[in-house]
């Protein structure tokens, strides 16, 4: 069995080798090739924390395995380490036998980042200029670099329930040469071709009103039950994609559209079809489009998968007996 410590991920994967693998496994999953299994997420009844699994299977790049970890609420106060903490393992899926065991924490704010950047790659308008931000913790600042990836903004805008977490925000964006200006959630809709939403919010802060027509949406903080980050009608005004239906319509932002009436299951798209070419995607430019990101077991298994050859290639791969 192979071991890749966390301390050993940042000198081994690209945000764009994380965007790489998740494009090839969202093509993957609508042709069918590749499939997660059901998502596990308990609240353990100790210290605030969410906890669970995701896995899958993906033929096509045969990489099975799974994710377990989830969000511990308290750690970065009282300890000084992230809140979000997990590990991947993965299995050689010929005979079942444990491969490789690879430190989660650094590849789940790569894999997250690199699906919003895939939906604006395959989504959002050429010509968008203005990116919009709402939420400003720790996978923000991911957000916003694999974003810039994508088109040529020339301005940032932000919001947060916590303004105070802005300024940090402010200096990643400087990083990349925009300039950023904290505004108000109407501000921030006025402006903004792209928004990414990435909060871990139960009620809906941004409204339907404020988006206006040809903006792309990635909405990448609601992936529990009850979880909520823009107002449902949304959803109804506009063309809605998502990692996998099923997980969008139960624990993604699409929870909330369909269980009130305002949209069928059947409205909601998978992105691996736009990437495939089987779905046409925005089809004008005032169109609303939104990318329901609820991250899905197979994100991280293939960015694992190839954390696992760059540490093999580079002999930073620990091997132990299993």
């Amino acid at each position: 069995m192979l071991i890749v410590p966390e301390a050993a991920i940042a000198d081994l994967i690209t945000p764009e080798a994380s965007f790489d693998a998740v494009e090839a496994v969202f093509a993957a999953m609508s042709k069918r090739d590749a499939y997660n299994f059901p998502v596990v997420r308990e609240a353990i009844g100790h210290e605030d924390a969410l906890y669970g699994f995701k896995g899958g299977f993906d033929q096509s790049g045969m990489t099975l395995g799974l994710k377990a970890g989830g969000y511990w609420p308290n750690n970065l106060e009282r300890r000084g380490i992230i809140n979000h903490q997990s590990t991947v393992f993965l299995f050689a899926p010929d005979t079942g036998k444990m491969a490789a065991m690879v430190g989660g924490n650094l590849l789940t704010a790569l894999r997250t980042a690199a699906a919003s950047s895939v939906s604006i790659k395959h989504l959002a308008r050429p010509d968008a200029k203005v990116l919009g931000m709402v939420g400003a913790g720790h996978q923000s600042h991911f957000q916003l670099r694999a974003a810039a990836q994508q088109r040529d903004f020339d301005k940032v805008v932000a919001w947060n329930y916590h303004p105070d977490m802005l300024p940090k925000l402010g200096e990643t964006a400087a990083e990349l040469g925009l300039p950023f200006e904290a505004v108000s959630l109407e501000g921030l809709g006025e402006q903004a071709d792209v928004i990414i939403t990435i909060t871990s919010a139960f009620s809906p802060s941004l409204m339907d009103a404020h988006v206006k027509p040809g903006t792309h949406l990635a909405c990448m903080g609601t992936d529990t039950i009850g979880k909520q980050e823009v107002e449902a009608a949304l959803l109804a005004r506009a063309t809605v994609f998502c990692d996998e239906v099923a997980q969008s319509t139960t624990i993604g932002e699409a929870q909330h559209a369909v269980g009130s009436g305002l949209i069928d299951i059947s409205a909601v798209n998978e992105i691996g079809a736009v990437i495939n070419g089987t779905h046409p995607g925005r089809t004008s430019n005032d169109e609303i489009t939104l990318f329901d990101g609820t991250g899905v077991g197979l994100q991280d298994l293939a960015v694992a998968s190839a954390v696992v050859e760059i540490a093999v290639e580079k002999g930073v791969a620990i091997e132990v007996d299993f």
